[in-house]
């Protein structure tokens, strides 16, 4: 199908229910793309073609997405037909034995899955460079330069034109990162929005969340309408919605209160090239009716971030553990990435108590956010400090934890925005509103208000109208 690339989820379904393509043809579209594109990108690391095409035999779900291909990411979502590596050389070739509940409502909607993408191990990293898939995995817009973290390999995919969307999740930003440096939507929903289970009661303290990586604002909103709710014994339920993300979608906000940040939540400066692109971004609110001022939340977000190194420790710790526990043998050389050992290493220093404390940090934090948020609609910043970096500035070859994430120039600096809004469970979005002068996408940050998910999605879909991003594609090997 020639014109493939040149449609949304959305209007892909719609030329299957209408009878104008097939899902096997789409397919075959979505499976050519790889083959010419996947091979520079290293995005798609597993391949199930067959196991989609049986599905497809089967008979697909008559659903809101039926026959449009899709990828998960290698990395949670579990489901029978699709084995996952984590990243890890020590989790490669993990089996399930039952469907997540995420993904037995995605496959409902009648998605074609026909793999996975490239995830860092245990997905703790903001590059996506695991040494279990060989190569790095690399930017469709500039392959030198990175599509982000953790979920990677979703974005490279989407901005590469393989798929339409795709599943990814997010504990520090790993939605919001990749759609900033691929040119793509990413939207991190309220906390507890979309069904944990039945593999877990919650991810890193209940700061990690699935979600999606789409070029269009109304596939991100299907695609949350048809999996959001609490499934079978969660321990906590995110505020009802009202009408849904699709309604949201086609109702234009009224007058919101903006406050424009245009440094670090910490008052560092960021590159020029983010604080023009979110600039630009506060002039074209300010067109649509917004009221724009400068303000920052006054809150201990380098206290936050130290109880978020100290709980991604130890989730870590714990999954490796786990996997040596069922494998009944002790951690091996190879099995597991420096970063990943350093991990190990910083959670062995952290007591019970520590990890409370690390906790009630996290929870502090929150109520600070939440007081600011008394004032203001949205916070406007940057979704990076700055553009894509390059191939290799955050590889995992490091043991020491802290400095990677801490240390002058890595993770913290350079992703200073999206992790307080893991942290704080508030609903949050990377819109692909900006490009450096060197054609390099930069995402704009919005967060709003804990369970005002509709509200985001709304805005979401007025800056698209406002200005469209779905046409604007890489450019050279990866155009189209």
């Amino acid at each position: 199908m020639e014109e493939y690339k040149e449609y949304d989820m959305t209007g892909l379904a719609t030329l299957v229910a209408e009878g104008e393509t097939t899902p096997e043809e789409l397919l075959d579209a979505a499976l050519s793309r790889l083959a010419e594109v996947n091979p520079r990108i290293n995005a798609v690391v597993i391949l199930a073609e067959q196991t989609a095409r049986r599905n497809i035999a089967r008979g697909l779900p008559d659903g809101s997405f039926r026959g449009v291909p899709f990828l998960l990411k290698d990395l949670g979502c579990e489901a029978v037909d699709f084995p996952t590596h984590e990243g890890s050389h020590l989790m490669a070739n993990t089996h399930h034995a039952r469907d997540s509940e995420l993904y037995r409502r995605l496959a409902a909607t009648g998605l074609v899955t026909f793999g996975r993408t490239a995830t860092p191990e245990n997905g703790i990293g903001i590059a996506t460079e695991a040494a279990v898939y060989g190569d790095p995995t690399r930017n469709p817009w500039n392959p030198d330069h990175t599509p982000g973290g953790s979920s990677g390999g979703s974005g490279a995919a989407v901005a590469a034109g393989i798929v339409p969307g795709a599943q990814g999740s997010d504990g520090g930003g790993s939605v919001r990162i990749p759609a900033s440096c691929c040119g793509l939507f990413g939207f991190k929903p309220t906390r507890a929005r979309l069904p944990d289970g039945p593999y877990s009661g919650e991810g890193w303290g209940g700061m990690a969340i699935e979600g999606f990586l789409t070029r269009s604002v109304r596939d991100t909103a299907a695609l949350l309408d048809a999996t959001q709710g609490a499934d079978l014994g969660a321990p906590y339920v995110a505020p009802p919605l009202e009408a849904g993300f699709g309604a949201a979608t086609v109702q234009q906000t009224g007058p919101l209160r903006v406050a424009l940040c245009d440094t670090s939540l910490s008052g560092a400066a960021l590159d020029p090239a983010c604080r023009d692109a979110v600039h630009a971004a506060a002039r074209l609110l300010e067109g649509m009716g917004h009221m724009i001022e400068p303000a920052r939340p006054e809150a201990d977000h380098e206290d936050m971030i130290r109880g978020w190194c100290d709980i991604i420790a130890c989730g870590t710790a714990l999954s490796v553990r786990k996997e040596l526990e069922r494998l009944g043998r002790d951690l091996q050389p190879g099995d597991v990435e420096g970063v990943t050992r350093g991990a190990i290493a910083h959670a062995a220093t952290i007591s019970g108590e520590m990890y409370l404390d690390a906790i009630g940090r996290i929870h502090r934090f929150g109520r600070e956010i939440a007081a600011f948020f008394e004032d203001w609609d949205i916070l406007l910043t940057p979704t990076l400090a700055e553009p894509p970096a390059r191939i290799g500035r955050f590889n995992h070859e490091t043991e020491d934890f802290l400095h990677f994430r801490l240390g002058s120039g890595m993770c913290f600096d350079y992703s200073p925005f999206t992790a307080a809004f893991n942290a704080t469970g508030q609903p949050a979005m990377s819109v692909p509103l900006a490009w450096s002068d060197d054609g390099l996408p930069i995402g704009i940050h919005f967060a709003a208000r804990f369970g005002k998910d509709e509200l985001l999605m709304s805005l979401a879909a007025d800056l698209e109208r406002a200005q469209p991003w779905f046409d604007r594609k890489p450019p050279g090997l990866f155009s189209w």
